[in-house]
């Protein structure tokens, strides 16, 4: 298994991602780009203690995004506080 601190870039911030967190409880994350969904799935849950439903990727011309959908017992809200992000 890979690093999830090599995974896991840092979380993103923008209009797009706020309204995710409220509406889908989904976060965004800045990935490695040769990791994978079950290797992002993986350190999402090990560094933040929350369950993953889903993960969809996109590559970027500035790099590789994860919007990771937290399952319903867990509130992204929450955890976009405890990182800063909104």
């Amino acid at each position: 298994m890979k690093d999830p601190q090599k995974v896991i870039l840092f979380p993103l911030a923008t209009e797009k991602v706020v309204r995710l967190v409220e509406s889908e409880n989904t976060l965004a994350f800045a990935v490695a780009p040769d990791a994978n969904r079950q290797d992002i799935k993986k350190a999402v849950e090990i560094l933040y203690g929350v369950k993953v439903k889903e993960v969809r990727t996109v590559k970027t011309y500035d790099g590789k995004k994860a919007y990771v959908r937290l399952s319903p017992e867990y509130s992204a809200d929450e955890l976009a506080a405890r990182l800063g992000v909104i």
